[in-house]
C-alpha cells in the first residue's frame, strides 16, 4: 500500500509533504504507534481473526486517478534501466529460506493464480482511496518455492532508496498468516491498466488489512526469514525502523 528521496526528498514532500517523515520524527507519534500495535495484532486475532476479509467494493465507487503516495520513480539506475525496456528485464527473486528459490519474470507472475479486488487503501496520514488491483497471489507463489518450517516472515526489498546517495532501500516485511490469506497479492494491474510507475510498477504488495506504508511499491526480492535481525534496523521495515509500528492492522 502506500502503499520515498529519491525516497528522503519523497518521504519529505511525497507523503503529503513529508506527513510520514515529519510524525516518524516528532517524540508523540512513534510512542502512539508502540502502544497502539499488540492492542491491534490482539484486536486482529481475538475480535475478526487472521483470516478475515477486508471490504471489498464496487466499479461505482472507484476514483477515476488512484493518488500516488511515497516515492514516485525511484531514482535507481538499474530500475530506470528496467522502465526503458518496459520491464520485459525484470525479474522477482524468491529466495531466503525457501527449498526452491527462484525468480519470475512478469509473464511467469501473471499466469499464477491470480486475484482481482477492489479495496480501499488507507494511508497513516489520514487520506484514503479505492482502487481495482488485479495480482498473483503471494500464496501461489509461496506454494512454488516452499517454504522451510523455520520460515515466519515475508520481507519485501524495493528498488526506491530513501536518501539522495542512493542507499537505504524500501522494505516492508509481513508474517506468514498475511502471506497466505486470500486478498495479499502481488500486483501487476490497477483499475484494468498495467500498473503506472507512480504506483509501484511493475509489482507493488496489497495487504489488504493494514494501513498503506506496508504496501511495498517496486518490490524486486521476496526473501522469507526467521528475523528481521539482519535486515537495515532489525524493525521489519523501513517506517518501522523510524519507530513506526511493525503491524498496521485495520
Amino acid at each position: 500500500m502506500i502503499a520515498r528521496s529519491p525516497r528522503a526528498a519523497a518521504a519529505a514532500g511525497t507523503l503529503l509533504l513529508g506527513g510520514c517523515q515529519r510524525l516518524s520524527e516528532s517524540e508523540w507519534f512513534p510512542k502512539v504507534l508502540a502502544m497502539g500495535e499488540k492492542l491491534s495484532a490482539a484486536a486482529g486475532t481475538l475480535v475478526v481473526g487472521r483470516k478475515a476479509m477486508a471490504h471489498e467494493f464496487s466499479a461505482a465507487d472507484l476514483l477515476p486517478t488512484f493518488r500516488s503516495n511515497g516515492t514516485s520513480r525511484p531514482e535507481n539506475p538499474a530500475y530506470e534501466t528496467l522502465v526503458a525496456g518496459d520491464f520485459a528485464a525484470y525479474k522477482l527473486v524468491v529466495d531466503g529460506l525457501v527449498a526452491a528459490p527462484r525468480s519470475f519474470s512478469l509473464a511467469e507472475l501473471r499466469a499464477l493464480p491470480s486475484r482481482t479486488q477492489i479495496t480501499r487503501h488507507d494511508c497513516v496520514e489520514g487520506w484514503s482511496a479505492i482502487g481495482k488491483w488485479q495480482g498473483a497471489k503471494l500464496a501461489a507463489i509461496l506454494d512454488l518455492v516452499r517454504p522451510k518450517p523455520e520460515a515466519r516472515f515475508v520481507v519485501f526489498h524495493c528498488a526506491d532508496p530513501m536518501e539522495d546517495d542512493g542507499t537505504s532501500p524500501y522494505y516492508e516485511s509481513i508474517d506468514m498468516d498475511d502471506a497466505y490469506h486470500v486478498q495479499t497479492l502481488l500486483a501487476y494491474a490497477l483499475n484494468d491498466k498495467p500498473l503506472p510507475v507512480a504506483n509501484g510498477a511493475p509489482l507493488r504488495l496489497r495487504v489488504e488489512r493494514q494501513l498503506g506504508y506496508k504496501h511495498a511499491k517496486y518490490v524486486m526480492r521476496l526473501e522469507l526469514v526467521e528475523s528481521f535481525a539482519h535486515i537495515a534496523g532489525g524493525k521489519g521495515g523501513y517506517w518501522e525502523d523510524q519507530g513506526y509500528q511493525w503491524y498496521a492492522g485495520i
